[in-house]
């Protein structure tokens, strides 16, 4: 590796699935902002959902979702009662707008039993208009999956389905209490291909405990066997400061930043090798896929579910802590279950923080969202579009110059570009654009 890049990938970033990010999110956006935001959503506007389940059967180590481990089905069968009556209260507050997407994330989503997912996806077509284009994407543990309950996902119309695998080595899976063969990861896609589900992702990680070069390889390698039509690539957030879990991780097991870099360029020579086109920091997708469409296009964008192909800008966030963003900025709900049961059983949407937009976040969240998508932005155009002057952020450009005399920005105007060599830095190049940062963050995980 360049030591002129081990600065920049030991710096710890915001992922940028929103801007400004969540850690900017404050309590002046609450339930009654909300509720008028959705009042000023366009009648014919068409959004995307997505519903927290917040539940898992064990917890993973690697872990940084928000969920809790459920020895019984009591609590799991409560939270439907509540995320039923969550889909009413928004729902009335909107014109049953047309649905493009649906997804179901966690936790384990199949942790419901197929009765209450039957009932909430009544309740969604209740509530809101889900037509045969809806693409509805469902987050799965393959060591869970029981065969009657993919032939419930496909009645009620799931269309893509994303198996968690990180990866297949035993030891690395012992470490991190994630036991997980090839053989009922298999067998678990097998099932939701004959039962139509065609559309399989798989999640994979670097930056695990014991995890090598050749382990990610290997396991890149046994994930292609199983021709999913996207890979996801991520690398570990070890923040157990925050993730408390995450402290029985033994740390000398773990990559330092060289080992991190170089475990992520095999599993991408492998997946590239094999046909798939990179898309933005972390993905891979075959060629045809909606996301290679719409990254050629220049339209592909980025959200708190990753890289997407959708294109509305109202998304409802429906659960426990699930963020939604509108025109006006982003909401999320409570993220501890009474809070959230109070708000919802009193009849008003469960929001406790979020962030309202400024012309200045705009400019600069579009900007980053390029970046994240295409690897490139022409600044002053961005900013014309914005109505802000070509040179506004002047002194971004002046940021630039160490990255550029690096190697890890190219620049002709107001056009810059990262070469491939450098995508994985991508991170380090919106971080200029971010004017939240103060340069002393440990909140977020390493650029690596």
């Amino acid at each position: 590796m360049q030591a002129n890049l081990l600065k920049y990938l030991e710096r710890r970033l915001p992922r940028y699935t929103s801007y400004p990010t969540a850690v900017q999110f404050d309590t002046k956006v609450d339930a009654q902002a909300y509720a008028r935001w959705l009042a000023a959503v366009p009648a014919h506007a068409p959004v995307s959902i997505y519903l927290h389940v917040p539940f898992c059967a064990a917890m993973c180590l690697y872990c940084g979702c928000h969920t809790t481990v459920a020895r019984r089905y009591t609590p799991i069968a409560a939270y439907a009662d509540l995320i039923e009556r969550e889909i009413a209260l928004i729902g009335e507050r909107l014109a049953k707008p047309a649905v493009t997407q649906i997804h179901w994330g966690g936790g384990t989503p199949t942790m419901l039993r197929p009765q209450d997912f039957i009932r909430l996806t009544e309740a969604l077509r209740t509530n809101f208009t889900i037509t045969p284009a809806t693409e509805t994407a469902i987050e799965i543990d393959p060591r869970s999956l029981a065969p009657d309950y993919i032939g419930t996902m496909a009645e009620m119309g799931v269309t893509r389905a994303s198996l968690g695998v990180q990866d297949f080595d035993e030891r690395v899976q012992q470490t991190v209490r994630r036991v997980q063969s090839f053989e009922e990861t298999g067998r678990a896609i097998d099932g939701l291909r004959n039962a139509g589900i065609a559309n399989i992702n798989i999640d994979l990680m670097y930056g695990l405990p014991h995890q090598s070069v050749t382990t990610i390889a290997t396991t890149a390698a046994r994930a292609l066997a199983l021709d999913p039509d996207r890979v996801a690539l991520f690398g570990y957030a070890h923040v157990p400061w925050m993730k408390h879990h995450q402290r029985l991780i033994p740390e000398d097991a773990l990559p330092g930043t060289e080992g991190r870099f170089a475990q992520n360029a095999a599993a991408t020579e492998a997946l590239v090798g094999a046909g798939y086109r990179r898309i933005g920091l972390d993905h891979f997708a075959k060629e045809g896929d909606p996301l290679v469409r719409r990254q050629c296009e220049g339209r592909l964008h980025r959200n708190f579910q990753g890289y997407t192909s959708d294109e509305t800008p109202y998304l409802l966030g429906l659960g426990v802590s699930a963020i939604g963003s509108l025109a006006e900025g982003y909401v999320q709900n409570a993220s501890d279950t009474v809070r959230y049961r109070e708000a919802i059983l009193a009849g008003r949407p469960a929001t406790v923080r979020g962030r309202a937009l400024t012309d200045e976040d705009r400019l600069r969240g579009a900007i980053i969202e390029r970046l994240m998508c295409d690897l490139q932005a022409d600044i002053a155009e961005i900013c014309r579009e914005h109505g802000a002057a070509a040179d506004h952020l002047a002194a971004e450009f002046v940021k630039l110059d160490n990255l550029v005399n690096d190697g890890i920005v190219e620049r002709r105007g107001s056009m810059i570009k990262m070469p491939e060599h450098a995508r994985t830095l991508v991170r380090s190049v919106c971080a200029v654009f971010d004017a939240y940062l103060t340069g002393e963050e440990t909140r977020f995980s390493r650029a690596s």
